[in-house]
């Protein structure tokens, strides 16, 4: 990380502290086969479960990890209730953004003090392998944090799950850990939120992209990148700009109806392996233009990778002071037009593919125009 991004980290307070990012739990129209797909596509493994067998009535949850990722597939057992309501007006999503801290209490209360909305009191969970506690607030949208404190609990997710394994165990892909998690907000909400995560959680403003880095012909948006003082968790959050036509951010909020996390961004150490055994089980990209590579290296520099192999699976390179980073898209992984994943390699590079933006935004423009929401 160059000084200057160490220096803007530095202002970060880091009242609460936080570790890293514990879990992330969607709630999802069926379980059961949600799992199936994350598991096949992306190379999950089965670790946990609650359900009716474990004296749960209302949910069915699966625990996934890969790496340090853990994912909590959630399916409603009724049409009633929040879960329900969350799936009727969004489609499959995150609800939760699980942050792994020291103490759970005090970072309820330090985020409630300064203006947040609490979700989830203090509350210790018991069983036999120990406890955890965990607390909460609400965010953008429908999202919430939930702080996690887990220094006491020795078991294999939470109290109450189960721990479980399948017959089915495909291979794993590579994914490492959660690199960061973009926010979707609306019009002129990008500043409301950045002071959030500045005033209730001690966050900094690490990069700010405007209508001028980030447009195309037709669209534009504008980005602020927050991070915690130690980097560990990073939250870009988008709005829309004014454009020709309607951007990504305003087709992501009419469909999923309002504010929401975009997309997971998950961290891999070798991203040609990881994409082509990607593809190999059904995941699909978004399209780069074949004329991006015309010039990548000029704009880069000397990379390792072969450049004929990135082009060929789409993947895309940028370079900032400290080295460079690879990245690449998916589609939407849900029939609504929602949420996608990024999967990225950095070699020395902190910053977020600046110099990719406009071959991303035609890609996903080109998506748009073929789904009639451009």
């Amino acid at each position: 990380m160059n000084n200057e991004l160490k220096k803007i980290v530095s202002e970060a307070e880091d009242f609460l502290p936080l570790l890293g990012t514990d879990y992330i739990e969607l709630y999802v129209g069926n379980a059961k086969q949600a799992v199936i797909y994350y598991k096949n596509c992306f190379g999950f493994q089965t670790i946990a479960y609650q359900g009716l067998e474990t004296g749960v009535k209302d949910r069915t949850s699966y625990v996934l990890q890969q790496g340090k990722i853990r994912l909590v597939l959630t399916s409603p057992m009724s049409p009633e209730g929040e879960i329900s309501e969350h799936i009727k007006q969004h489609g499959d999503g995150v609800k939760v953004i699980a942050l792994w801290v020291d103490d759970a209490t005090k970072s309820f209360e330090e985020t409630t003090q300064r203006g947040a909305k609490p979700y989830l009191k203090p509350t210790v969970e018991k069983d036999e392998f120990g406890e955890v506690v965990r607390s909460g607030i609400h965010t953008y949208g429908d999202t919430v944090h939930i702080f996690v404190e887990r220094k006491k609990y020795n078991g294999v997710f939470l109290p109450g799950f189960i721990s479980q394994t399948s017959a089915f165990n495909p291979d794993a892909i590579g994914l490492k850990h959660i690199d960061h998690l973009v926010a979707n907000v609306g019009w002129e909400e990008m500043d409301v939120w950045a002071g959030f995560y500045r005033k209730t959680m001690g966050f900094a403003n690490l990069i700010t992209f405007d209508d001028k880095d980030i447009s195309t012909h037709y669209t534009a948006l504008m980005s602020k990148v927050m991070s915690n003082g130690n980097g560990r968790v990073k939250f870009p959050i988008n709005e829309p700009a004014h454009g020709a036509k309607r951007s990504q951010i305003e087709e992501y909020i009419d469909f999923y109806g309002g504010a929401g996390c975009q997309h997971i961004a998950v961290a891999t150490d070798d991203i040609i392996e990881t994409v082509s055994e990607m593809m190999a089980r059904g995941v699909e990209f978004l399209h780069v233009p074949s004329d991006y590579y015309d010039s990548v290296l000029d704009r880069c520099g000397e990379i390792d990778e072969n450049i004929l192999i990135l082009k060929e699976l789409g993947i895309l390179v940028d370079r900032d002071e400290e080295g460079y980073l690879l990245q690449i898209f998916t589609k939407p992984v849900l029939d609504r037009p929602t949420m996608f994943f990024e999967i990225i390699q950095r070699k020395g590079a902190q910053s977020f593919g600046k110099g990719n933006f406009k071959a991303l935004f035609e890609s996903i423009e080109a998506e748009q125009a073929r789904r009639g929401t451009l």
